[in-house]
């Protein structure tokens, strides 16, 4: 196992440098309900973001759920099926109907030339992803939300510190949704938040993630419990004084890819997007028809030389039993979403990886195409 090359593995600090946090929570004897752990990363988290307001959660379904919930939507949200599975979910386990968009073939994220054809009087949001941080055409979003007066809730989940033409992405549309998974850029272990732009909203997604509390003599709405406990708090605390270090070797990592893949025929390499400022958290590639092999083929032999990348994302939401009978998962009507689908393969890239073993990585790809 230890000569195995997952396609990511969580970043972790010497243990001895999380002891000090846990010493704390332990003195205190507050472990969830807005301790000072949690109170602390989300001042620093919205600080380190440049934006005004961040509320944490126990995980990114969570926050996406309570987005919903705090914008009131009902009815349709326009969303993507090239994305993980939590994004249809959260909108279907709220009540609601994913209206699946295709993809464009640049950034593999919505296509925003397919969305006003998909808009009907049930539509009340669109949900965009930045899929692996690819910043959406959040300029193109926003005109068509205004046009039809429509909510826009961002899952940002691979978007942590992502910046467009120096400002961060996260400032963008009604709501941004953050994970802090194990596997993400910056991890809380288990993790989310919401950004929002205004105190009163920060206020009511605080309520929200919080069995809908007000005080404790009020309780005015319907909601879950998705609060952050002391101890994730304090492993993000712990993690956001090196993530600008992580953030780094990971740019190395994909500089070293793109170097060295940049001369393989039927191997597109995805550039850095101008005036993007990227957290690298994934190295995404597509296994084009003039490569030597298809894709499912290059995954397997990089799996039986022990590197495990990823099909991400194969298959798409729209093939999957809840979603397929949808009208908007015809195969016809996603036709680049199921095109990029059978050629997609993200190969392995997190803080630790050593530049050897990605020098490995593409000298088996070298020999094959």
């Amino acid at each position: 196992m230890s000569n195995t090359t997952f396609v990511t593995q969580p970043y972790l600090p010497p243990l001895k440098d999380f002891l000090p946090y846990l010493e704390e929570i332990w003195e205190n004897k507050w472990l969830t309900n807005n301790g000072p752990m949690h109170q602390k990363l989300e001042g620093e988290l919205a600080q380190y973001l440049k934006v005004p307001y961040v509320s944490l959660f126990c995980n990114g379904m969570a926050a996406l759920q309570t987005s919903l919930n705090c914008l009131c939507i009902k009815g349709e949200v326009i969303t993507t099926p090239f994305t993980f599975v939590a994004t249809a979910h959260a909108i279907s386990l709220h009540g609601c109907t994913p209206v699946f968009c295709d993809i464009d073939s640049k950034t593999l994220n919505i296509d925003v030339g397919k969305i006003e054809e998909l808009i009907t009087d049930k539509t009340t949001a669109i949900m965009p992803v930045h899929v692996y941080g690819h910043p959406c055409d959040t300029e193109a979003i926003e005109r068509i939300a205004k046009k039809y007066k429509l909510r826009v809730i961002y899952d940002a989940a691979h978007a942590f510190a992502v910046k467009k033409d120096g400002k961060s992405i996260l400032l963008e549309g009604d709501l941004s949704m953050l994970s802090f998974h194990a596997t993400k850029v910056f991890s809380t272990l288990e993790g989310g938040a919401i950004v929002s732009h205004d105190l009163e909203t920060k206020t009511r997604v605080d309520q929200l993630k919080n069995f809908g509390i007000q005080n404790e003599e009020s309780t005015p709405n319907i909601a879950g419990n998705g609060k952050m406990n002391e101890v994730q708090a304090a492993f993000g605390l712990m993690q956001l004084e090196k993530v600008d270090k992580q953030i780094n070797h990971r740019k190395s990592i994909a500089e070293r890819y793109r170097g060295l893949l940049s001369q393989v025929n039927g191997l597109r390499v995805f550039t850095e997007m101008e005036g993007v400022e990227s957290n690298y958290g994934y190295f995404p590639v597509l296994v084009e028809h003039d490569f030597s092999m298809t894709r499912d083929g290059l995954y397997d032999l990089l799996k039986v030389n022990q590197i495990h990348a990823r099909k991400y994302f194969y298959p798409l939401i729209s093939s999957f039993p809840p979603y397929k009978n949808l009208p908007s998962s015809h195969k016809d009507l996603l036709p680049m979403a199921n095109k990029y689908a059978q050629q997609i393969l993200c190969l392995p890239i997190f803080p630790d990886l050593e530049l050897a073993i990605v020098e490995k990585i593409v000298d088996i790809i070298k020999r094959l195409g």
